[in-house]
């Protein structure tokens, strides 16, 4: 339990995909304007960092990995498929995304609407990638610590760009310079987020 607690904590804070990382910066600027459409998008990340971790994670340790293969018989010991990982892993981050567009196409065809080509290109978000390359990193120890890393990387992003959704509405009523209108000023507060998250790398848990 202990190592679930620290897992997550630390995903969400420590080693937040977008302030630590600078992962998914695209969407993350484009889309966080509007806290409901940023809150959306947070949602539909979180659920396929979730879902792809543990999936990755089970084909990298029984499939892809020097050995892994073992299970089927003394001939398949030795076999190193780990040249594969980058298309699988991004067959299965592309096919959930695909699952999730359908779904939310369905029954969120506003949130649909607003997302627009930002929701696809979620197959090549840099967090999700992120996410199971990190995890291939770290070498965790079961499924259970994988699929508590990809729900709390989401769960950071999802405060992340809700968080600056939501300072950004408020900057529309605030005096801001002509030339740090727009993208300027969206650095310049993420710049500062980043800075405040670094302030929990000081906790030791």
């Amino acid at each position: 339990m202990q190592d679930y607690l620290s897992t997550f904590v630390r995903s969400v804070f420590m080693e937040n995909m977008l302030f630590a990382y600078f992962l998914g910066m695209c969407s993350f600027l484009a889309i966080s304007k509007n806290v409901k459409t940023a809150f959306g998008l947070g949602i539909a990340v979180t659920f396929v960092l979730f879902v792809t971790l543990p999936v990755n994670y089970l084909l990298e340790n029984y499939v892809l990995k020097q050995g892994a293969l073992s299970w089927l018989g003394e001939p398949f010991a030795e076999v190193d498929l780990s040249f594969l990982s980058f298309i699988i892993f991004i067959a299965v981050v592309a096919s959930i995304v695909q699952l999730l567009e359908m779904i939310i196409e369905k029954f969120l065809p506003a949130l649909y609407n607003s997302l627009g080509i930002f929701l696809p290109l979620i197959a090549v978000n840099c967090a999700i990638l992120g996410g199971s390359l990190f995890m291939q990193q770290k070498d965790f120890p079961n499924t259970g610590v994988a699929t508590i890393y990809g729900l709390g990387s989401g769960i950071g992003w999802l405060m992340a760009i809700t968080g600056m959704a939501a300072i950004r509405e408020k900057l529309q009523y605030s005096d801001i310079p002509k030339p740090l209108k727009g993208l300027g000023i969206a650095f310049i507060i993420t710049a500062l987020m980043g800075l405040g998250f670094m302030s929990f790398s000081g906790i030791k848990i």
